[in-house]
């Protein structure tokens, strides 16, 4: 990707357009809570597993124009009750320009879930307090390794197709 932002910067040099990527809003377009055993399960003592999902979408809203939403599940279990379940989808509207069309799917996977994941990280932390529970922090996630895993378990399942 750093390849193609170079190649961008030289174009713009020669009189193309330079790259950018401007942030026009940051949302929250989704967010669900449940907390089910409420207020049982205020009395448990055990360490709960708390499994994460995560999904990235982006689509073209118009001209230059892309929206990207940025989706994280968290689900807090006690061996098989559930505590608590929050679902956040954080979403961007983000102007990219300058940058050629085979390069946006990589802009939009890596870098647009990058800025959104700190606002879905503090969304979701203030939902779980809110339900009662100590805040979960996730951890930094690096969106540009997730994009290549992706890519390399599509060429995997192609070239198994293809056999």
């Amino acid at each position: 990707m750093a390849e193609a932002l170079i190649d961008t910067q030289a174009g713009a040099a020669a009189g193309a357009p330079a790259a950018s990527l401007t942030i026009d809003k940051i949302y929250v377009k989704d967010l669900s809570l449940e907390n089910p055993g409420a207020p049982q399960s205020f009395g448990t003592t055990a360490q709960p597993n708390v499994e994460v999902g995560l999904r990235t979408r982006g689509e073209q809203i118009e001209p230059d124009v892309y929206e990207c939403v940025l989706t994280v599940t968290l689900t807090a279990k006690v061996e098989d009750r559930t505590l608590f379940l929050v679902e956040a989808a954080q979403a961007g509207l983000f102007t990219i320009k300058g940058i050629p069309p085979t390069h946006i799917q990589p802009v939009i996977a890596i870098h647009c879930p990058t800025v959104l994941f700190p606002y879905v990280r503090e969304t979701l932390a203030d939902a779980v307090t809110r339900a009662g529970f100590p805040p979960v922090h996730l951890a930094p996630i690096n969106f540009e390794t997730l994009y290549q895993q992706q890519l390399a378990a599509q060429a995997q399942q192609a070239t198994a197709a293809v056999q």
